[in-house]
């Protein structure tokens, strides 16, 4: 059985059950080298304090900068019999110093420890996930410029609305991920990171030496003072504020991915997907599926259940720190993993996206689509006010579609049955995509820059 860091005041030994019931372990080994940092930094700062003597500190930490390189090296593996990760490093530790282990200890707490592991976590994570993000946003700006002058149909209510550009339709996603972007650059600078709140009362050793004692620019560029130690060990708003933005941040992905979904289906057949991120059916033959747009859409309930697990868990909790805290980190893990293996592929995939502009051609010789073009024509150049014209264009359309006749098929005599001043000359110059889309004056089209720093 695996050391404790605690059990001093205990008669009897843990019940089995409960003892692998209460690890976390299995998962928290994610914090290990943030767990290392924090006990690097706690060493120097009991060497600068004087309770650890220079050499005590060098043995310690050249001990954790061995620990330190297995991780990187990838060659780290857990030992699941520890309580958590906390006692995986002191048990390792201890195996490389001897007794000298049992001060790496001194003066902190596990709660202290966590807090500074998962917002270094945090930071961490929240960058890769910006550049990840970054090269979604740079795929889809230049998809939008492969198609810059390229037609598409716009949509509301899932019915076609209006001519737009294709530029247009996939810029719309750009900016929406640029939102997300910038929360997480607003993350990345209002994160505080403290350290020696203690279990929750604060630390003999004085800030001064934990201050000297940070080494990483991520942690410094963040680090604030310890005002109150109570809040620090006690709140976890700052992982719920991160599952928020990957929510937001993956519904606009599941929003794309059905767009695509749909778009790519033979009902409407304007977009083709890359082959390689496509599988087939077992039985029929024909079959060329997007999976991984799907996946994508499926795994937008878990994202949502990570952030109301997190919340639920916290919602009545008394100050300070109580083991139900320990559930925040799986969400927090599956999170940010679902999101990067998502980016990752969401760039790839963007890329070999391509148009059918055959078929996007044939949908847009719908006369329903240029109805508003006709409406506003009617106000522009004859005064009719908008309201009947409105009215006019309307009973136009439905008598199309009752009479089973195109607008740009009626002779003048029928067009003037619904208003004198409509004729068919008029109607051609007005219904097509080129003056549909130059008549929109509002819209400033540029290509926006790259996010990413």
């Amino acid at each position: 059985m695996a050391k404790k860091l605690w059990g001093g005041r205990f008669k009897k030994k843990i019940d089995k059950d409960f003892e692998e019931f209460s690890k976390s372990i299995q998962y928290d080994y994610k914090l290990a080298e943030y767990d290392i940092y924090h006990s690097i930094i706690h060493v120097n700062a009991l060497v600068d304090s004087a309770i650890l003597t220079k050499k005590e500190g060098q043995r310690l930490i050249f001990s954790l900068g061995q620990i330190l390189r297995e991780i990187e090296k990838g060659t780290f593996t857990p030992d699941l019999e520890c309580e958590d990760i906390h006692s995986d490093i002191q048990s390792r530790v201890e195996k490389k110093v001897g007794k000298l282990a049992a001060k790496l200890h001194t003066l902190r707490s596990r709660n202290d420890q966590v807090v500074f592991d998962e917002k270094f976590y945090c930071l961490n994570e929240v960058e890769l996930l910006g550049k990840l993000l970054g090269d979604v946003f740079d795929a889809i700006v230049s998809k939008a410029k492969q198609y810059e002058k390229n037609f598409f149909l716009g949509y509301t209510h899932t019915r076609r609305a209006q001519v737009i550009f294709f530029s247009d339709y996939i810029l719309a996603y750009a900016y929406m991920f640029k939102r997300d972007y910038r929360r997480f650059q607003c993350f990345l600078k209002n994160l505080e990171v403290v350290i020696g709140a203690g279990a929750l009362a604060g630390s003999a050793l004085n800030s001064k030496h934990y201050q000297k004692a940070i080494f990483s620019a991520l942690v410094k560029k963040n680090l604030a003072e310890l005002n109150s130690s109570v809040d620090n060990v006690s709140s976890r708003d700052f992982i719920i504020e991160l599952l928020s933005m990957l929510s937001i941040l993956q519904m606009h992905l599941s929003r794309l991915t059905e767009d695509m979904i749909l778009y790519s289906g033979k009902e409407f057949d304007f977009l083709r997907l890359p082959e390689e991120f496509c599988t087939g059916s077992s039985l029929m033959p024909h079959k060329k599926n997007p999976d991984f747009l799907e996946l994508v859409r499926g795994y937008t309930g878990m994202v949502y259940g990570n952030l109301v697990a997190v919340l639920t868990m916290m919602k009545g909790l008394p100050l300070t720190y109580n083991r139900d805290m320990q559930l925040d980190k799986e969400p927090l893990f599956s999170s940010v993993e679902v999101l990067k293996n998502e980016l990752k592929i969401m760039a790839k995939f963007i890329k070999g996206v391509t148009l059918n502009e055959e078929n996007i051609a044939k949908a847009l010789e719908d006369d329903s689509l240029y109805a508003t073009e006709i409406a506003e024509f009617l106000v522009i150049s004859k005064g009719v006010a908008f309201s009947d014209a409105h009215t006019v264009v309307g009973k136009l359309v439905r008598y199309s579609e009752d009479k089973k006749i195109r607008v740009k098929d009626m002779k003048d005599s029928l067009l003037k049955t619904f208003y004198p001043g409509l004729s068919l000359k008029a109607l051609k110059s007005i219904m097509n995509p080129e003056y549909a889309t130059s008549s929109k004056k509002s819209v400033v089209r540029k290509m926006p820059k790259t996010i990413k720093a």
